[in-house]
């Protein structure tokens, strides 16, 4: 199985996001290359970033999930049904 390496170069960016650092991945390939077919990016830099923030998103939908699975309301739709 090859890997490859991943390269992202530090530059300026507005202060709403975070600072980029330069980091080497030793990553699967074949990983890669579905990763940024699936998402459709240009780059292999573009296809680590988004699936990364794919990774923080799924975080806080999972995180809302429990809030809601506590929730009376979500109970009382379970109970009910839709209306």
């Amino acid at each position: 199985m090859y890997s490859a390496s991943v390269h992202l170069s530090e530059v300026a960016v507005p202060a709403t996001r975070s600072r980029k650092v330069r980091k080497n991945l030793r990553l699967s390939q074949h990983k890669l290359d579905r990763a940024k077919r699936i998402l459709g990016t240009e780059t292999e830099t573009e296809t680590v970033e988004q699936a990364l923030d794919l990774v923080a998103f799924r975080e806080e939908v999972i995180a809302g999930a429990r809030r809601l699975a506590g929730s009376k309301s979500l109970r009382d739709i379970l109970r009910t049904g839709p209306e």
